[in-house]
């Protein structure tokens, strides 16, 4: 579909590996010198190996002047809406208004359960992150008193604050129906991954999407599509179709994916812990891209 007029974003998710925490930096000063526009880690607290995924945003938004940071998306049943709202905003205010909120409704259940959160069955998770974005919503809106009955997260009530520096958005990781009827009612974006959504997956997701939307009175273009992807770039041709190849063929492909299905955003995730594979992405195939696209 025709999409709202606004410019595409362009990011790179950087994993949140302890032991390479020096070259996480590396990367995202790489993004920010390149002008990109976001940076997305993704969440899985779980995870021995893993740096406290809002810990290293917190870290790299105040080494960044310019770029966008989003988890890429906060575990729900790990971290609770109330929290994460905290959380959103006080990031937001400390940057300047350079945070926006991913938001999954969590995997992994057995990692989860050993360290003390919720295991839910997936028609449950849903339920729960049904009920958490409205609350997310409200706080990071300023409502006086948020409030909420349960039954996962059942909120008394309380005031919200700090107020955001800028109307922070929430994007959800999502892939079934529900979840994806959740986006188009609630969301402002939606972004899901390549591998797991398929691009005939992508078009019909947004097909429902827009359906949501325009039974909740929603106009669908203004919901945002944030694909992460992965690939590598290289010289010469290549056998390999898609995202792995020479710089023509990434902007090809992408321009397409930019008209059908609509995709406006695109985060790649580089092939290893270099700066090579971001700097080509930023200096190459992204101003490709928009003289292809035309923005």
């Amino acid at each position: 579909m025709q999409r709202d007029g606004r410019d595409p974003l362009f990011g790179i998710s950087v994993t949140p590996l302890a032991a390479d925490y020096p070259r996480v930096v590396d990367q995202v000063l790489a993004a920010e010198r390149h002008g990109l526009d976001l940076v997305g880690i993704q969440d899985h607290p779980y995870q021995r190996r893993f740096l406290d995924t809002f810990a290293l945003i917190g870290d790299l938004l105040a080494r960044t002047r310019n770029l966008r940071f989003f988890p890429d998306v906060a575990s729900l049943p790990m971290r609770g809406p109330t929290m994460i709202a905290k959380a959103a905003a006080s990031l937001d205010v400390m940057s300047g208004g350079r945070f926006e909120l991913g938001l999954g409704a969590g995997a992994f259940w057995d990692a989860v359960g050993g360290m003390g959160g919720p295991r839910r069955r997936a028609a449950e998770s849903i339920d729960a992150l049904e009920e958490a974005v409205p609350i997310v919503r409200a706080a990071l809106d300023g409502e006086r008193v948020v409030r909420s009955p349960g039954p996962h997260y059942p909120v008394p009530g309380y005031p919200s604050g700090p107020p955001p520096a800028h109307r922070v958005e929430i994007w959800l990781g999502v892939y079934r129906p529900r979840g994806l009827d959740l986006v188009g009612r609630l969301a402002d974006g939606w972004v899901p991954s390549i591998g797991r959504s398929s691009l005939e997956d992508f078009r019909r997701a947004g097909r429902l999407i827009e359906e949501s939307a325009a039974r909740g009175g929603r106009d669908a273009r203004t919901i945002r599509r944030i694909y992460n992807i992965s690939g590598s770039i290289s010289d010469g041709a290549s056998a390999d179709a898609g995202l792995h190849g020479p710089v023509d063929q990434w902007v090809e492909t992408l321009a397409a994916w930019r008209r059908d299905p609509g995709i406006d955003g695109f985060i790649f995730w580089p092939p290893d812990f270099g700066t090579e594979q971001v700097e080509r992405f930023a200096t190459e195939v992204v101003p490709g891209l928009r003289r292809a696209i035309g923005t």
